[in-house]
């Protein structure tokens, strides 16, 4: 493979205008996004997390790369994570060279191919994004939105880049805490991308108002139900008679915080009442509260208090 084509470092990237832009219609042919990313990076995820809806997230750790990425049946968007390096991409006669640093984002969109050329290696977190979400949200948020993504290529976007690394850090070990999780994320992301990464971007409107206080409490008794009630956003916005999207801007609206901020917040003041007030073992009472393990409940008890759930204990008896 040939060794990539870097330009004197004291001059600009080039400017989104001379990038490709992609129709995004429907395609047969491609494979699916984490099963491409593993072809060409030729490793294993450090971690990833895929939905029945097709959308996920991966954190790769991967090598100097020098590949042909071919056609997917997702928009890649990735948020880099490492130290600045040149980087090159080329899409049929079109070369796009930019600076991999944190802040910048890169879009493959849906059906498209590149070469890309990375001399060092690479720490970067990918959202999977079926086209059918992006359409959705583009419905919900408001109508003609347009949904063709831009190729992008380092490209300075530090808001989208900022919500896609906190995907590194937040999923618990918790099942429906980390998938109400993805599910906001995912959706929060298809809206940025459709206000920053499109032909013609459209502004999102804004619409203000909260949930009416009993479409509220069924949320709030679903979210904090001992049963094993579906706490997926899409049944809580079908129970409320909204769309995801205006389901969540409306909860936070009227609680201050997002579905998943309201389900941790509970779920900690859970597992302190039951430190405090029972003998239960922490492994009982991470079961009990559906973490993967004790790690997993401990690591998140930690994250939230700055304290292990043993030390918390023993401090507030």
């Amino acid at each position: 493979m040939s060794k990539p084509m870097l330009r004197d470092p004291s001059r600009e990237d080039p400017p989104a205008t001379s990038e490709r832009h992609q129709s995004n219609v429907p395609i047969d042919d491609g494979r699916p996004a984490d099963v491409e990313m593993a072809r060409v990076l030729r490793t294993e995820p450090f971690r990833m997390a895929l939905d029945p809806s097709g959308a996920g997230i991966a954190h790769w750790k991967h090598d100097p790369l020098h590949e042909v990425v071919e056609p997917m049946t997702h928009h890649v968007i990735m948020a880099y994570n490492g130290s600045v390096q040149r980087m090159e991409r080329r899409s049929g006669r079109s070369v796009a060279i930019g600076t991999f640093r944190p802040g910048v984002v890169i879009i493959i969109p849906e059906g498209s191919s590149s070469r890309w050329d990375i001399p060092k290696p690479v720490d970067v977190i990918q959202l999977y994004l079926p086209h059918a979400t992006l359409k959705r949200v583009a419905e919900e948020a408001g109508p003609a939105t347009p949904t063709d993504l831009l190729e992008r290529t380092a490209h300075p976007d530090p808001v989208t880049s900022r919500l896609l690394l906190s995907a590194a850090d937040v999923l618990e070990g918790n099942e429906a805490l980390d998938g109400l999780f993805r599910q906001q994320l995912t959706d929060l992301l298809a809206t940025r991308l459709l206000a920053a990464h499109i032909g013609s971007p459209t502004p999102i409107p804004s619409v203000r108002g909260g949930l009416a206080p009993q479409t509220l409490l069924r949320a709030i008794e679903r979210l904090g139900s001992d049963s094993d009630a579906d706490v997926s956003l899409a049944a809580l916005a079908s129970e409320a008679g909204l769309s995801r999207f205006h389901f969540c801007r409306a909860f936070k609206e009227s609680t201050g915080l997002s579905p998943h901020a309201w389900l941790r917040q509970y779920r900690l003041e859970q597992a302190m009442n039951m430190l405090r007030d029972t003998d239960t073992p922490v492994v009982s009472v991470a079961a009990a509260l559906g973490y993967a393990s004790q790690t997993a409940f401990a690591a998140a008890f930690r994250k939230l208090t700055g304290e292990t759930p043993s030390e918390w204990r023993r401090r507030a008896r």
